[in-house]
C-alpha cells in the first residue's frame, strides 16, 4: 500500500519513527509531586514538559508525569 503523493509519504515517515529505548530504570512509586529532583529530569530548563518521543516512557507513565509535574507547581516547588 502506497501513498498517493510525495507529500504523503514525507509526512507518513515523518510520524511513524521509531520510539527510543524505553526506560525501565524509574519506578513508578518515586514519581510524587514532593520528589522534584527526579521530576526535572522530565523537564527542561525554562519549565516546558519534555514528550515521550524524548524520554522514551510509557503513555501512562507520561500522564502520570505530567499530573505530578502540575501538582508541583501547583505547590511552587517546581517553576
Amino acid at each position: 500500500m502506497e501513498p498517493k503523493t510525495p507529500e504523503r509519504a514525507a509526512n507518513f515517515r515523518r510520524n511513524n519513527k521509531i520510539m527510543p529505548r524505553r526506560r525501565l530504570d524509574l519506578p513508578v512509586e518515586k514519581i510524587a509531586a514532593l520528589n522534584t529532583d527526579i521530576l526535572e529530569k522530565f523537564t527542561t530548563s525554562t519549565g516546558k514538559i519534555l514528550p515521550r518521543r524524548v524520554t522514551g516512557v510509557s503513555a501512562k507513565m507520561h500522564r502520570k508525569i505530567t499530573r505530578e509535574i502540575k501538582r508541583s507547581r501547583a505547590l511552587n516547588l517546581m517553576p
